[in-house]
């Protein structure tokens, strides 16, 4: 099994090599710090498996895994990183990785989780995957029946088109959640994208006719 490291932290890499290199079945075949070079570099390497950290210079971990499953869709992505929040979770599964394990996991269980995604199976840490399941058990079925569209926004980004269809501005959701202009700003670009609609009066629209944005009434805010 062929294995590429992709982590900008030379002590963490120092020690998957050592792990890897002490299974029979496990080659590590090159180790780059960026998005960049994994994106350069890979079709050099010509990996099985390539272990992904997020945050790294340049292009991050999850853009970088985006990419190259588009182009090399047989290839797996496990991503291992110190993130564990919802957001990142969910960009990496939207983005093609087959699995999401934390950094400090047993070494048994990295193991586990490459022989798992070399199959071909989706394969998360048991925190994550506990993260997963009071995500989803906490989903109300206002959202769960919602379109598929919508179900592609994660919970920060439905809350955000929540206080758009109320008719708030960029600035009011800003201060609202706590959240710098430009946050906000990247976000109703997503949404917008996800939504696949031209401009922020389109989401509205279309966060009204899902029942966003109403009061006790029914009637749009």
């Amino acid at each position: 099994m062929r294995i590429l490291i992709a982590d900008d932290h030379p002590l963490f890499r120092d020690g998957l090599h050592i792990l890897l290199d002490s299974v029979p079945d496990m080659e590590v075949i090159g180790e780059v710090a960026s998005g960049d070079e994994v994106l350069n570099q890979v079709a050099t390497f010509a990996p099985d498996v390539i272990l992904m950290d997020i945050n790294m210079p340049g292009i991050n971990g999850i853009e970088a895994t985006r990419r190259l499953v588009q182009t090399y869709p047989q290839l797996k992505v496990l991503i291992i990183t110190m993130f564990e929040d919802d957001d990142s979770v969910f960009a990496a599964m939207r983005a093609g990785a087959k699995g999401y394990l934390l950094k400090g996991a047993a070494q048994g269980e990295t193991l586990r989780a490459i022989r798992v995604i070399a199959e071909g199976e989706a394969f998360f840490g048991a925190a994550i995957a506990q993260r997963l399941m009071t995500y989803f058990q906490g989903i109300k079925p206002s959202i769960a029946n919602q379109s598929p569209l919508l179900a592609e926004l994660t919970e920060r980004e439905h809350e955000i088109l929540t206080l758009m269809a109320q008719r708030l501005s960029n600035p009011e959701i800003a201060t609202r959640l706590f959240l710098s202009p430009k946050t906000v700003r990247n976000q109703v670009s997503i949404i917008l994208s996800k939504l696949q609609v031209a401009d922020r009066a389109e989401a509205m629209r279309a966060a009204w006719t899902a029942g966003l944005g109403k009061d006790s009434e029914g009637t749009n805010l």
